[in-house]
């Protein structure tokens, strides 16, 4: 598209939608599969080779994110965002926010 098109922004719309549906179907994955939550645990399963996929909630402290996030790249694990903790914590069916969880075997 240009920026001169008056249509941009209804020209980008689909592309957004297409990024939330994906995110939600990576949350419905979360909620039916095995899963561990919290640092500890997914740090644990990431040193363990049992996490397939950590997801990373985007308003958690950095200092907790950042490595992990780095301990997947490491592992070779794919990480997906997550917009906050409370729908991290509610995709794993907690009733509090979650900074971290990842799928594993």
């Amino acid at each position: 598209f240009s920026l001169g098109n008056k249509g941009k922004i209804s020209s980008i719309r689909p592309l957004l939608g297409g990024l939330e549906r994906g995110r939600q179907r990576m949350l419905t994955e979360l909620q039916s599969a095995k899963k561990v939550t919290g640092a500890k645990q997914v740090t644990r399963a990431l040193k363990n080779g049992t996490a397939h996929r950590v997801f990373l909630a985007e308003d958690a402290d950095p200092r907790v994110t950042e490595p992990i996030a780095l301990l997947c790249q490491e592992q070779g694990v794919p990480t997906e965002p997550v917009a906050t903790m409370s729908a991290l914590g509610a995709a794993c069916g907690i009733t509090v926010g979650s900074a971290v969880a990842a799928i594993v075997a």
